[in-house]
């Protein structure tokens, strides 16, 4: 799959009716500049209300995921969103004339074999991802589910389902790649046991489901009597029931197909984390309640990552806090061993400082001649010094002690440096400094890219 963002190439429709609601529904998908995200448009309310698709906005999660904002909802929002974010696509206007998406034929195909016919092109802007790192776990003690995360070159989602039924038994759906989405996920309906369809129905509830958009569970012996009644209810002709558990079977297309939807479900909510994720996702039980606040669980993290890698901004026409002469007289390096200019933000929590990286610079003679590129340990020693400065703030007399690197850790290189670019530093204390030892997280900026990061441990010493 490309890194760079995707919206469908034309405008294209389509119509159905509303699993709950029983209400025609019409859709028209538009092409959508970059950064746009999926954005639903009520076009048949006053002002056409939008509504962007992100977690924060979810207000109902009990038969579907429901979004509100400006006044305005959609509900059963999960098999679009699923086929969107299952072929790729990352910007959408969705304009609807109504208060739910239609439940079609109760799987994503229908809308994914409509998207593919409007074509889908690239974008000039790169792809955004969250990268997990390190494990994100939710367990939902009220649903009995958990939902882990951890880290992976591209997504992949495996999925267990027990209803303690014993039509379904225990039942697992892997997606290796999102390139098998469309062939393996897309076609699987939505279920339904009958014990629950039957409330639902007296209830006046599911006025737009039928016995072709939900594949209907029996868990009781089941007459061929029930069976034609059952018929009766959804307004079907009487068929023959072969008697093993699923009324509709002819419509399954996948015998483990209930564990391949609670997939496609997931894959819809996790399109509310607001960027595709990579990482392997491992889900027991997974519902709606529990996707929600595993997808509310990364985009928290999300936020926090922005927060953490926002980009110092660096004006070369403002006075520095130090000069290159003011930083000689803090840190005992020297040329060609020092690698900050200048510090252009110092507080006690952080320091900010610059290194103009220049064709100049002794090591691009050997590294490499034909394609310069600057060392990664040199980046790593330079957000080091930018770190003894900050450091060194804390004591009075900072000519008279020298910082020592006790640790280096989780360092991470994004992109390569070369002669022209502007290094910015930026490093901030993880916590307090005690006893003389400081811990610091640390990034390495050039333009509006993180290029370089870690984690860095110094200890305060006095000269001899």
């Amino acid at each position: 799959m490309s890194d760079k963002q995707r919206t469908i190439h034309k405008a294209v429709s389509l119509k159905g009716t509303g699993l709950h609601t029983g209400k025609e529904v019409n859709i028209t998908f538009k092409p959508a500049n970059i950064n746009t995200g999926y954005v639903f448009k009520r076009i048949d309310l006053p002002n056409s209300p939008e509504i962007l698709a992100i977690v924060d906005n979810v207000v109902e999660t009990s038969r579907s995921t429901v979004l509100q904002q400006n006044g305005a909802g959609i509900g059963t929002v999960e098999h679009l969103l699923s086929a969107v974010y299952g072929i790729g696509i990352d910007n959408v206007i969705i304009e609807v004339d109504n208060e739910e998406m239609p439940i079609l034929d109760g799987s994503s195909q229908l809308y994914v074999k409509v998207l593919t016919e409007a074509g889908i092109s690239e974008q000039d802007a790169e792809r955004r991802y969250f990268n997990i790192e390190e494990e994100i776990s939710l367990v939902d003690d009220i649903k009995d589910s958990t939902i882990q995360a951890f880290p992976a070159d591209e997504l992949s989602l495996n999925v267990m389902i027990d209803y303690n039924s014993t039509v379904l038994g225990n039942q697992y759906a892997c997606l290796k790649s999102l390139s098998d989405y469309k062939t393996e996920i897309a076609p699987c309906k939505t279920f339904v046991f009958l014990k629950e369809l039957e409330i639902l129905l007296k209830n006046n509830q599911i006025k737009g489901g039928d016995l072709s958009n939900a594949l209907v569970i029996v868990e009781k012996d089941f007459t061929h009597k029930e069976f034609n009644r059952i018929a009766d209810l959804f307004h079907k002709d009487h068929q023959i029931y072969n008697g093993r558990g699923v009324i509709n079977e002819k419509d399954m297309t996948f015998s483990n197909e209930p564990a391949r939807h609670k997939l496609l479900d997931l894959l819809g909510d996790m399109a509310l984390i607001g960027m595709p994720v990579k990482g392997k996702v491992i889900a027991t039980k997974p519902g709606h309640f529990s996707n929600i606040l595993f997808a509310k669980k990364i985009r928290a993290e999300i936020k926090k990552q922005e927060k953490r890698n926002k980009v110092p901004k660096y004006n070369p026409n403002s006075e520095p806090v130090y000069d290159i002469n003011e930083i000689k007289k803090i840190l005992p390096h020297r040329s060609p061993f020092l690698l900050v200019d200048k510090i252009i933000e110092l507080t006690d929590q952080y320091v900010v400082g610059v290194k103009n990286v220049t064709m100049n610079e002794p090591f691009f003679a050997g590294h490499f001649p034909k394609e310069p590129v600057m060392p990664g340990v040199l980046i790593v020693e330079a957000m080091a010094q930018t770190g003894g400065v900050l450091v060194l703030n804390s004591v009075d007399d900072p000519e008279n002690y020298l910082t020592f690197f006790m640790k280096i850790d989780k360092v991470k290189f994004k992109r390569k440096v070369v002669p022209g670019d502007t290094l910015i530093f930026k490093l901030e204390l993880m916590s307090p400094i005690r006893r003389g030892i400081a811990n610091m997280k640390a990034q390495a900026f050039v333009g509006d890219n993180l290029v370089t990061e870690g984690e860095l441990m110094a200890q305060i010493v006095k000269k001899n």
